[in-house]
């Protein structure tokens, strides 16, 4: 029962890292997600915090779903083994300490993922003062996996 067990466990992690690809593509799609995530994050920001004047809630929805739908992409698979050495676009980023700290990282991913999606939510409304309330709470909670698991430049 136990060898079924490990070889499953072997057979889906095999899986998992064949689906995201080599080392280098796992980080050229990480760093791709990540800068489609700052794209629509700079277009709420222009909006909400920087030219409230120009609000446009259909264009902040859109932005706000896209943040979501990134946070919930499975964005995991793209932190396989060995993604903390290389390059995808530009050499990675990512701590060693990411593969260390998997409780800590799943807490912090956790939290973005739930304040993107109420980011999304509160973007539907309409309500600006919401949406930027909202907004900051994205914002934390990128911070805190960039101090966690990302190397400055």
């Amino acid at each position: 029962m136990k060898t079924k067990i490990a070889l499953t466990l072997l057979l889906t992690a095999t899986a998992t890292a064949a689906l995201a690809g080599p080392i280098e593509e796992q980080i050229r799609f990480r760093q791709s997600a990540y800068s489609y995530l700052s794209w629509n994050t700079a277009k709420i920001k222009k909006q909400v915090v920087d030219h409230p004047e120009t609000f446009n809630k259909d264009y902040v929805a859109a932005a706000a779903n896209a943040i979501a739908a990134v946070a919930n992409s499975g964005l995991g698979e793209l932190y396989g083994e060995g993604t903390d050495q290389g390059t995808g676009w530009k050499q990675t980023r990512l701590k060693p300490e990411f593969f260390q700290k998997k409780a800590e990282v799943t807490t912090v991913a956790n939290t973005f993922n739930e304040a993107a999606n109420e980011l999304a939510k509160v973007a539907a409304t309409g309500d600006i003062n919401a949406i930027k309330t909202q907004f900051g709470k994205v914002g934390e909670s990128c911070k805190a996996c960039h101090d966690l698991i990302r190397i400055k430049e």
